[in-house]
C-alpha cells in the first residue's frame, strides 16, 4: 500500500512538472553564425513561438566544425525542453558521411519534432556565361568537359553536393571550386571568376531581382513559391534531381514525450500563421511543419540519400 501511494505520488509530481513547462527561457542553439539560413529561419518563428510557449527563447549562435559544435552542445544539454536545436541538412544527415569521427549520430542523440522549413537551391549563372537555361548549359558542359566551373561554399557542403548530384545525371564534367562560405563564392561568382553556382535561394534572390546574375533553376522537385517562373532542373532535362536544403527543430534524446509534444503542438501553430508563412515564403523558405515520426523518416532518407553523392564526390571522411 505505501509503495503504491509513493509511485502515485511521484506520478502525480510528473504530470505537475510537465504541465508547468516551460517556466524559465528556453534556448534555442543555432550552429552556425548569425546571418545564414539557419539563423534567419530560427530569427523569423520564434517570437511567435516564445507567444505559444508563454516564455522567452534566446537564439544561441554556436558556428564551427560544419555545424558539428554547435549540435554536439544541444546534444549533451540537459534533457528537459530548455535547450533545443535547430538543426539542418549539414550536421543532420550530410556529416554522418563526411566525418569518421562526428561526436554525436543524429539520429541516435536527438529527437526530431518537427521539420520547419525547406528551402531548394537556384543554379545561378554569371552573365557572361553564354547559357540563357539548363538545356543551353547541358550543351555548353558536353562540349567543353572541364571548362564550366561551379564553386561552392565548402567540400561536402549542400552546394558542393548539389552539383556532384547534377554532374552524375546529367554525365557532364565540371569542374567543383571550395571556398570557405558562401559569401566568398557569390563575390566570386559576381565578379565572373566563376561560372555558376548552386546558390541557397536568400542569398541568391537580390541579384536575380537586379538582374547581377541569372537563374536557369532550381533544385527541388516542385518550384519555389517565391519564383514559380524559374523551372525546376527536374523538368528541365533532369527527371528526378532534387537537392533541398531544411531546418527543423530537435531536442536531447531523452526529452520527455510530453514536453516535445508541447514543442511540436506550438511550432506546428506558429507555422500556420499567414503573416509568418509569408515572411518565410519571401526569404525563399517553404514551411513545412510535420509530426516528428515524418520528420524523422525524412531524416533517415536524406542520409542515405546524401551519403551516395559523398561517395560520387570522392570526399575521403576526415
Amino acid at each position: 500500500m505505501k509503495k503504491n501511494i509513493v509511485v502515485l505520488f511521484l506520478f502525480f509530481q510528473a504530470v505537475v512538472a510537465y504541465a508547468a513547462y516551460p517556466d524559465r527561457p528556453i534556448r534555442l542553439i543555432v550552429a552556425y553564425p548569425p546571418g545564414g539560413g539557419t539563423d534567419i529561419v530560427s530569427r523569423l518563428i520564434v517570437p511567435e513561438l516564445s507567444k505559444r510557449l508563454g516564455q522567452s527563447i534566446t537564439i544561441d549562435n554556436r558556428g564551427g566544425a560544419s555545424g558539428n559544435m554547435g549540435t554536439d552542445l544541444a546534444v549533451n544539454s540537459p534533457p528537459n525542453g530548455y535547450t533545443l536545436l535547430m538543426g539542418n541538412i549539414g550536421p543532420n544527415a550530410i556529416n554522418v558521411s563526411i566525418f569518421k569521427k562526428l561526436p554525436y549520430q543524429p539520429e541516435r542523440d536527438l529527437i526530431p519534432i518537427s521539420l520547419v522549413a525547406i528551402t531548394p537551391n537556384i543554379l545561378v549563372a554569371n552573365m557572361s556565361l553564354p547559357v540563357k537555361s539548363i538545356a543551353d548549359l547541358l550543351v555548353l558542359a558536353k562540349a567543353s568537359p572541364g571548362k564550366i566551373n561551379f564553386p561552392s561554399a565548402g567540400s561536402g557542403t549542400s552546394s558542393h553536393l548539389a552539383g556532384v548530384l547534377f554532374c552524375s545525371m546529367a554525365n557532364v564534367d565540371m569542374v567543383h571550386v571550395p571556398y570557405k562560405g558562401g559569401g566568398v563564392a557569390m563575390n566570386d561568382l559576381l565578379g565572373g571568376t566563376v561560372d555558376i553556382y548552386f546558390a541557397t535561394m536568400p542569398a541568391a534572390i537580390p541579384f536575380i531581382k537586379s538582374g547581377k546574375l541569372r537563374p536557369l533553376g532550381v533544385t527541388s522537385d516542385k518550384r519555389s513559391l517565391i519564383l514559380p517562373n524559374i523551372p525546376t532542373i527536374a523538368e528541365s532535362g533532369l527527371p528526378g534531381y532534387s537537392a533541398t536544403t531544411w531546418y527543423g527543430l530537435y531536442a536531447p534524446k531523452g526529452t520527455p514525450n510530453e514536453i516535445i509534444r508541447q514543442i511540436h503542438d506550438a511550432t506546428v501553430e506558429v507555422l500556420k500563421i499567414p503573416e509568418l508563412r509569408e515572411q518565410l515564403i519571401q526569404r525563399g523558405f517553404e514551411p513545412i511543419g510535420n509530426s516528428p515520426e515524418q520528420f524523422s523518416a525524412f531524416v533517415s532518407s536524406e542520409i542515405i540519400k546524401w551519403a551516395k553523392v559523398v561517395k560520387l564526390a570522392g570526399i575521403e571522411p576526415e
